[in-house]
């Protein structure tokens, strides 16, 4: 069986490495901090935040819902707290989508 490099995943991300991973400002990704209880990052001794993959995953679903789907701050917070799981799905159903998509295009680009 030949060897498949893992991705390698990080403990810990800064608030720029995540306002990075969804092209937003960090303001942004504090803001969302405070209005979601769902993210609760670890603060170092310093003050830094420091965010798991949990709150990571976290981010992304209030992404997916304001951002994408173009629901407003209460209308996701009320969508969360009503339907958290199917949410949660439905954000990881667009996340493989283009996941297909992005496969599919380089595929072409290639065959090209």
């Amino acid at each position: 069986m030949p060897y498949k490099e893992r991705e390698i995943k990080k403990t810990f991300y800064s608030i720029g490495e995540v306002a990075k991973m969804f092209e937003v400002n960090t303001s942004l990704i504090r803001f969302w901090e405070k209005e979601f209880d769902i993210i609760k990052p670890i603060k170092s001794k310093k003050g830094n935040r420091q965010f798991t993959q949990q709150d990571v995953d976290n981010f992304y679903i209030i992404y997916h819902l304001v951002k994408e789907r173009g629901f407003t701050l209460q209308g996701a917070k009320d969508k969360l707290k009503d339907n958290k799981e199917g949410s949660i799905e439905n954000a990881e159903i667009v996340k493989s989508l283009v996941k297909i998509k992005d496969f599919l295009l380089n595929l072409k680009k290639e065959l090209e």
